[in-house]
């Protein structure tokens, strides 16, 4: 009876803390629950411990509920600590803190997400208008685009291409249409992106540049009206080609610290004596650059002789700065490995500009950093994962393809083990990839900024299509090295680096944004006591500190408690939205976040502002953050697509990768806990009965490959969205291949019956013609048998040149070796003459005795 007793207390306290039962609320239920087993005590036996139990937990959390009773013993003191051990933001890591918006990630960061809430967002949808110039400009600009002539011949997209962009507006996607532009939602300007790179990247990357970070998006948001009348117009016409140029030699990730900068001071302007900043820049890697007209730039403000104020170091500021100012260097260009977008330098030296240049005018000095983030919040989340999704979709296509087409050993490629897993790795990827893009997306058309969720999706489906292409190039083989224009896979595998490392590394971004701003900025309570801990030191902040606080305590001890009961009951203790065979990833998602939450408490608890420099720690609890949305992502997809049973394998594999990479994530940080013997504690509070994932089986592997390996609704869905070529080019061949070769399947394996031999593209014309005369197939099987052998003849064969065309190859890339060494030249120091150089040397000399 004791042990009875003593559960019953134990489960009453844990059940508050579990269903996060408000503090009155509970004292209010524990009174009631003491008052309840006095009075039964008159029928029942009740021990008087357990009475007196009750009442004393009654009394202690009414303690805790009388606040200047706890801010005088507990929260004041803890205000002090906290203001020593707190580190200090910079303006820059401030302002990126407060950029955008938060959305679902704070249900991911609070330990209970509510699922209902995800489920009731609109579904994505692209409206009529949208779809009809997908259908129309967007497909016949692919048409026009020759992936070997633009990347290897010219170097640049050809003049019409560069026409055809202008006329149809596809630099004014996100330009409102009372300026002239198409004023597209953003699942319109991912869809535009990501059908372009499916054709040619350099298209892709002309196009999506304007439409995210640069001119553009800034005067949208913060530009006067008299900016936005002027260059709105011009930009969706394409009279001015804009470029953003942020990023110089000694400011790359760190782009706070740019040496750029502007003075303010008075100087001529159109005859007269104006108000102004002189500029000095250099500027590298700026897309568009060589071909720009209106040049917008980032440089840090300085008012050296007080001209607006007291304060002399005004901050990081933009302005746009049309090309044909005197003085202004443009033109030259960088080659990005397998692309040929216009990329280059940007330099100036003492040129005045007016006021009137700054993006949202004077009264905008300083807030360029502020500017740059929000935008970046909204931007970074469409462009570079298009192009990521592309790659997978591409790959999922033509890899499956090409496995079925490429025969080894009388049997597909794709048919074989070991080739089945990289098959299914694309394919679960691509699915994975595509759910967060959408979800996003979905989030961008509410008007959300999801900060966070922006550097979630640019670092993983980057990632993601990094391990596409390499998945791909492993299952072409041979094909996949050669370069020549029967290469669909070489220009793209090259190419990678570049989306890895733009807009925020991919290292940078996992280790120190994604969970080190979203820890702040998701999290219920953290970012309330930092502001107040770091704020001015009064009555208010202290206040601000010990709501904050208690409810952090409450926060952390609620998701230790569901850990803990989810894990002893494997998560059938918390509800799905839905029934089904999927509704337990709902159940272990939630068990997820609750010990994802926890530990990350844990951590940053025990190191405090130490955690900013634990960058391994901070990865491995991003890989965790990262792979919750995405699970949460594919889980609305699949909703949303009405729950199609074709594409279970692909939902399985992924939900299955994602839920064991979460585990791994966590077991990693809690095997390199702060106090390994914490680490070692903590793990038996959160895994009680041991690790709940093993990752993917066999047979979903072979499921998913499967789906790549044939023509079905799960493979179209997959795949939907990008540009699929009917010319007879690389791309081409291997669409018209692949449907040949499946409809050629059951002649072939007739063939193969009768006569005992495979047939192939050396031996088919002999094996139709005895199979044709035995009756074995009809003449209208055996023409396909020969159209499909013929069509997969030319997609297996790779390309070779004259051996003199070799050597112009060679040429070329000796004359680009020699072009970027005289541009360092150029910058470096110039050496001494010989003279002086003799002189030099005879100084540095020591003297003899």
């Amino acid at each position: 009876m004791t042990a009875l007793f003593l559960a019953v207390l134990v489960l009453s306290l844990l059940l508050l803390a579990y269903y996060r039962i408000p503090l009155l609320i509970s004292i209010a239920i524990l009174a009631g629950l003491t008052f309840a087993f006095t009075e039964l005590r008159h029928f029942y036996p009740i021990p008087g411990w357990f009475r007196w139990s009750f009442g004393i937990m009654t009394v202690s959390l009414a303690g805790f509920a009388i606040k200047p009773l706890r801010r005088l013993f507990i929260s004041n003191r803890l205000f002090s600590v906290y203001r020593k051990v707190m580190p200090r933001l910079s303006t820059t890591e401030r302002e990126a803190l407060d950029a955008g918006t938060v959305w679902w990630e704070r249900e991911l960061f609070s330990g209970k997400p509510r699922w209902r809430r995800l489920l009731r967002q609109p579904a994505p949808s692209l409206s009529e208008v949208e779809q009809e110039f997908i259908n129309g400009p967007v497909e016949e600009l692919c048409l026009m685009l020759d992936d070997w002539e633009i990347s290897d011949q010219l170097q640049d997209l050809p003049a019409p291409v560069w026409q055809f962009i202008r006329d149809n507006g596809f630099f004014s996607m996100i330009i409102p249409a009372q300026y002239g532009g198409l004023e597209f939602s953003a699942q319109a300007n991912s869809a535009v992106v990501m059908k372009l790179a499916s054709a040619n990247l350099t298209a892709a990357v002309t196009v999506m540049v304007p439409n995210s970070l640069g001119p553009g998006e800034l005067l949208l948001h913060y530009g006067t009206e008299e900016q936005r009348e002027y260059y709105l117009p011009r930009l969706a016409s394409g009279a001015d080609i804009p470029c953003f140029a942020l990023t110089s030699p000694l400011a790359g990730s760190d782009a706070g610290s740019m040496p750029d900068c502007g003075i303010v001071c008075t100087g001529e302007f159109e005859g007269e004596q104006v108000l102004g900043l002189r500029l000095s820049w250099d500027k590298r890697y700026i897309t568009l650059a060589p071909v720009a007209t209106l040049l917008g730039l980032a440089f840090r403000a300085y008012d050296p002789d007080g001209l607006l104020g007291e304060e002399k170091d005004l901050g990081i500021t933009c302005a746009l700065i049309p090309v044909d100012t005197p003085g202004v260097e443009i033109g030259n260009r960088h080659m990005p490995v397998g692309a040929v977008f216009m990329n280059g330098p940007t330099r100036g030296k003492d040129i005045f500009i007016p006021m009137g240049w700054l993006i949202g005018g004077q009264e905008r000095i300083g807030q360029g950093w502020r500017m740059l983030m929000q935008s970046l919040a909204a931007g970074r989340a469409i462009s570079l994962p298009s192009l990521g999704v592309a790659g997978g979709k591409m790959t999922s296509m033509l890899t499956g393809a090409y496995a079925r087409i490429r025969t080894q050993f009388d049997v597909p490629i794709g048919y074989f083990g070991g080739v089945e897993e990289p098959l299914c790795r694309i394919g679960g990827r691509t699915y994975r990839m595509d759910s967060a893009r959408l979800l996003t997306l979905i989030a961008l058309d509410k008007g959300e900024k999801p900060s966070v969720l922006s550097a979630i999706n640019k670092y993983a489906l980057t990632e993601g299509n990094r391990q596409c292409i390499l998945d791909a190039m492993d299952v072409h083989g041979g094909k996949g090295i050669i370069q020549g224009p029967n290469n669909y896979l070489a220009r793209a595998y090259q190419a990678l680096p570049i989306s890895i490392t733009v807009e925020g590394a991919n290292i940078l971004t996992r280790s120190m944004i994604i969970f080190g701003q979203g820890v702040i900025r998701a999290h219920p309570c953290l970012l309330k006591e930092m502001t107040a801990v770091t704020g001015i030191a009064n009555s208010q902040a202290r206040r601000v500190f010990d709501n904050a606080l208690f409810e952090h305590i409450g926060y952390t001890i609620s998701n230790l408690v569901r850990s803990l009961l989810l894990g002893l009951t494997g998560s059938r203790l918390t509800p799905a939205p839905v029934r089904g065979q999927h509704a337990a990833w709902y159940r272990l998602l939630t068990r997820f976040c609750a010990v994802f939450a926890f530990i990350s408490d844990s951590v940053l608890v025990l190191l405090g502002g130490k955690f900013k420099f634990k960058e391994k720690l901070s990865g491995r609890l991003a890989d965790t953050l990262i792979h919750l949305y995405m699970a949460s992502a594919m889980l609305k997809r699949y909703e949303d697509d009405g729950r199609p049973q074709d594409d279970l394998p692909l939902l399985t594999w992924a939900m299955e990768d994602s839920l064991y990479t979460i585990q791994q994530s966590l077991l990693g940080v809690l095997r390199n806990f702060p106090v390994p013997v914490l680490g070692r504690l903590v793990y038996w509070l959160v895994f009680p009965l041991g690790l709940p994932c093993k990752g993917p089986s066999d047979k979903t592997v072979k499921a998913v490959a499967r789906l790549l390996l044939d023509e079905n609704e799960a493979r179209d869905r997959l795949t939907d969205g990008i540009y699929i070529s009917d010319k007879d080019d690389a791309s081409g061949r291997v669409h018209k291949a692949f449907h040949l070769v499946l409809e050629a399947a059951p002649a072939e394996r007739a063939i193969k019956n009768a006569l005992k031999k495979t047939v192939n593209f050396e031996n088919y014309e002999g094996l139709v013609t005895r199979a044709t005369q035995s009756g074995v197939i009809t003449e209208e099987q055996a023409t396909m048998v020969r159209l499909a052998q013929q069509a997969s003849a030319r997609v297996i064969a790779v390309d070779e040149f004259p051996f003199q065309q070799s050597e112009v190859f060679m040429q070329q890339a000796a004359a680009a070796s020699r072009g970027a060494a005289e541009s360092v030249e150029q910058t470096a120091e110039p050496e001494p003459e010989p003279e002086a150089e003799a002189e030099l040397e005879a100084k540095q000399q020591p003297e003899l005795p």
